[in-house]
């Protein structure tokens, strides 16, 4: 069985930067009211005119991980695309990307985990390469979340934290024991499927259902979140995931020479370094400047990370995420 390690990195953002100051000229917030409760200092968010895209964004960030890969796009196996937030109901952004890098018939996989979405996909990836089905497989975080949020009052508790970005990473076949992709590990709990959610349009209750009703007060298309529970609930999944995780690869907290968290919320992040006890420097944290970018988060920030020397060779990598669903994961990487 092969092993398989992450041997290209790229990330696109958006070029509108949106500040706390201009959120609070549009809804009932403030700098230090978000800065307080998440550690956001701004985020991007698609300009309309941009022609940017959930799909484009993709692309852009795939072509710059081909690159650094020293592969060419025909080395490309299979695509695996991780999104809340596609361009279109169906198909799946996954083929977008296979059509915008003009990779002839591979196949294209979608996987909607919102903020648990790059871990899955990354798994995916890992366990199709060990198998020997694929030498090198392109993984895509995107999301455009500001084109479908509540920029009102009513929805400022999730709209201030959202971003707009995309990360990619090759992963391929790697024939070292013992290096790269160690393992991973994933969970679900579909009974807090509700505490954070978009509901709708749904089939059950399509558009012309909405329309028919014309119901001022209706959010069901806007984004829900139990805060309060979803904290509580991520600080121990975090902590959990991450320990199991270390104990299957019979190493321990002190081992860890960098943490990529899910960017959710600085306080997590901040929690879960307190809790193992890390540095700032085995820590990495982007939410400041970009906001929640949920699939996109890890990939973006472990990018950024290693942009700036922070991860070296040999290297023992966390990456760990929780979110909707609820669903959450970690995976250890020897780099």
């Amino acid at each position: 069985m092969y092993n398989s390690k992450i041997t290209g990195l790229g990330y696109y953002l958006p070029n509108n930067v949106v500040t706390n100051n201009d959120l609070s000229k549009i809804m009932d917030t403030s700098d230090e009211w978000i800065q307080e409760r998440t550690g956001i200092k701004e985020r991007r968010w698609i300009d309309p005119k941009s022609g940017d895209s959930t799909s484009s964004m993709g692309f852009k960030a795939a072509k710059i991980a081909i690159k650094r890969s020293g592969l060419n796009k025909e080395d490309i196996d299979f695509i695996i695309f991780a999104t809340l937030s596609p361009d279109m109901y169906f198909p799946g952004g996954g083929v977008r990307v296979q059509d915008m890098l003009g990779i002839p018939t591979i196949g294209a996989l979608d996987v909607r985990n919102q903020c648990s979405g790059f871990i899955y996909s990354i798994s995916v990836a890992d366990q199709f390469i060990k198998t020997g089905m694929y030498k090198n497989i392109l993984v895509i975080g995107s999301e455009n979340h500001s084109g479908g949020l509540e920029k009102s009052n009513s929805g400022r508790g999730v709209t201030v934290i959202f971003g707009d970005g995309a990360g990619a990473a090759l992963v391929s076949r790697c024939e070292e024991k013992n290096k790269g992709i160690l393992s991973s590990h994933l969970h679900s709990e579909g009974k807090y499927a509700r505490e954070l959610m978009l509901d709708g349009p749904t089939t059950a209750r399509w558009v012309p259902e909405i329309i028919s009703e014309n119901d001022p007060e209706d959010e069901s298309y806007y984004p829900y979140m139990n805060g309060q529970l979803v904290f509580k609930n991520a600080v121990n999944r975090f902590s959990e995931v991450i320990l199991e995780g270390l104990e299957s690869n019979n190493l321990k907290k002190e081992d860890i020479d960098m943490l990529i968290p899910h960017q959710a919320n600085l306080r997590i992040s901040q929690f879960i370094q307190k809790k193992f006890q890390l540095n700032d420097n085995k820590v990495y944290n982007n939410i400041m400047s970009y906001g929640n970018t949920t699939a996109a988060s890890i990939i973006i920030a472990l990018t950024e990370a290693w942009e700036k020397g922070k991860i070296k060779e040999n290297d023992l990598v966390v990456l760990a995420a929780f979110g909707a669903g609820f669903t959450w994961g970690s995976v250890i990487i020897r780099w």
